[in-house]
């Protein structure tokens, strides 16, 4: 069987392309562990044509690009192939920031106010990750917009969702995502208010742990999310806050697949088919940089 597995960021993107490649060659071994054949496009050539060529001879597909571009190229392969991501609309929704926050605020789940005044955390409203993100008393600019900036511990939470559009009549379980880990996300800030994702590890426990999973899974599940999800999060003494959601592989991947007994990419495909396993076996510590490296500890 094959799957199109299409990774923008590792030939398109040099800011990303560390991180791309480390999700990029995860997927792939753990597809071809799986007994997938595995298709991907050309390197440097147009990512949206080779998606066009590739997806029709394959039964599955799965893209990674940053958030602004995701949809767009999900809807391509949907079009032609078995998406086994998450569906374009919930894409277009989770890449506009702003319209998220509306969405999650309005479903009682605590995110960043925004600020129009004074100190703020200002990201771009169709941003990726930490990129560009800053903590200043200025204007935002062109496609931008400002936060309240909160204190406190940053996690993320990696899920699997079930089938949610698409093939419901067949596929859909009514379940939501499975859990995988919950994630310390290694953020720092510079002298300049920049913000700079350095990876993190996986899993780690916390005494508000199933409240900060439960919010992670409400999350997902008001925004229609599928396939492999990453909630991320804000936890100070008295909130925890969802500061993003990313409706596709994230870092975290990484480290979770060198851990995990069971084979992530037959995990996000049973998914697809509303075949999740209940939990996922996960041996050992890992910590993860955004260059890819892995280091694990706690085999044992």
């Amino acid at each position: 069987m094959r799957v199109l597995l299409a990774e923008y960021a590792s030939h398109h993107d040099p800011a990303l392309a560390p991180e791309g490649e480390a999700m990029l060659r995860t997927l792939r071994d753990s597809f071809t562990r799986s007994g997938y054949e595995v298709e991907m496009p050309t390197p440097g050539a147009d990512f949206a044509d080779e998606l066009r060529r590739l997806a029709p001879s394959c039964e599955e597909a799965l893209v990674i690009a940053p958030d602004h571009l995701l949809a767009r190229y999900t809807k391509i392969v949907e079009d032609l192939s078995r998406n086994i991501g998450c569906n374009s609309l919930a894409i277009a929704v989770c890449a506009n920031k702003r319209r998220t926050a509306d969405t999650l605020k309005a479903h009682g789940i605590d995110v960043p106010a925004e600020v129009t005044t004074g100190k703020r955390v200002i990201k771009e409203i169709s941003g990726c990750g930490a990129v560009h993100m800053r903590l200043r008393d200025e204007e935002p600019g062109t496609g931008e917009f400002g936060q309240e900036f909160i204190e406190g511990e940053h996690f993320s939470v990696s899920m699997v969702g079930s089938r949610v559009v698409g093939e419901v009549c067949l596929y859909y379980t009514g379940e939501g995502p499975m859990v995988l880990s919950l994630n310390r996300q290694n953020i720092s800030i510079d002298s300049d208010g920049n913000f700079h994702y350095n990876g993190g590890e996986t899993p780690v426990d916390h005494p508000r742990a199933q409240e900060i999973i439960s919010t992670a899974r409400k999350a997902a599940t008001v925004l229609g999310c599928q396939g492999y999800i990453g909630v991320d999060l804000v936890v100070s003494a008295d909130r925890i806050v969802v500061v993003d959601v990313n409706p596709r592989p994230t870092d975290s991947i990484v480290g979770i697949a060198v851990i995990m007994e069971e084979e992530i990419a037959d995990i996000i495909v049973k998914a697809s088919y509303g075949r999740s396993p209940e939990k996922v076996t996960l041996k050992g510590k890992a910590t993860f940089g955004k260059d890819g490296l892995v280091t694990v500890s706690d085999r044992n």
